[in-house]
């Protein structure tokens, strides 16, 4: 099985930080923020992996190469300056990923296991995602557990999912968000869902960043 990591994305709000470094460059634990990703993945078995870029899009090229160093497979998606959102991203690569394969946001830090994902059958045109207990910076959530029927208590998306390359089937190359597709498809019991409860940040602001790092160093 394949996997994506999501990192064309600007990070505006990581500013200064993101001024020559794209976000998941980042140090968290005194490593790119993107390299325990690809560690993770490897320690799950997941060795093929592609990479979306497009602002400062070299720097992850330049220290990952071929992925080879760190004993994984790397393949790079360039997008055009500024990105195309993340549907557009994962449409873009396509041709690089398979039939089925898993997609990570490269601005969180989480230990979850993604092996869980592997073990999915996923019929044509399905997806799974993951989500986590409502952050501070996102108290309203994102999505409801696909499988209860309160639709008043809404859980926040990880940016950790898998996919079936159909999930996509018709939709256009370009900029896309991903968040109108997933609630279409949640709609048409296309998308299942799980509630993580374990370690994960969004690295969305500087004070994030050094408040994960300041607690992974006091472990």
């Amino acid at each position: 099985m394949k996997a994506m990591i999501l990192a064309a994305g600007r990070g505006k709000r990581m500013m200064p930080l993101t001024q020559n470094m794209p976000k998941p460059m980042l140090k968290v634990a005194e490593k790119p923020l993107i390299e325990h990703h690809i560690n993770n993945l490897k320690a799950a078995g997941i060795t093929d992996i592609v990479i979306n870029l497009a602002w400062q899009g070299d720097k992850i090229k330049d220290y990952f190469k071929d992925g080879s160093q760190f004993g994984v497979s790397i393949n790079y998606s360039q997008e055009v300056e500024g990105g195309l959102e993340t549907a557009g991203g994962i449409i873009e690569a396509l041709p690089l990923l398979g039939d089925s394969f898993i997609v990570i946001n490269g601005d969180v830090y989480t230990d979850y296991d993604v092996s869980a994902l592997m073990q999915l059958h996923l019929q044509s045109g399905e997806a799974h995602i993951v989500l986590i207990e409502n952050p501070p910076h996102n108290l309203d959530g994102d999505f409801t557990l696909s499988h209860l029927s309160d639709e008043s208590q809404k859980y926040t998306f990880s940016g950790i999912s898998r996919y079936h390359a159909d999930f996509f089937k018709g939709l256009a190359q370009g900029v896309r968000p991903l968040g109108p597709i997933l609630r279409e498809k949640l709609n048409e019991h296309l998308v299942s869902t799980e509630l993580y409860i374990g370690q994960w940040d969004d690295i969305g602001t500087p004070a994030r960043l050094d408040e994960l790092n300041k607690r992974l160093k006091a472990q």
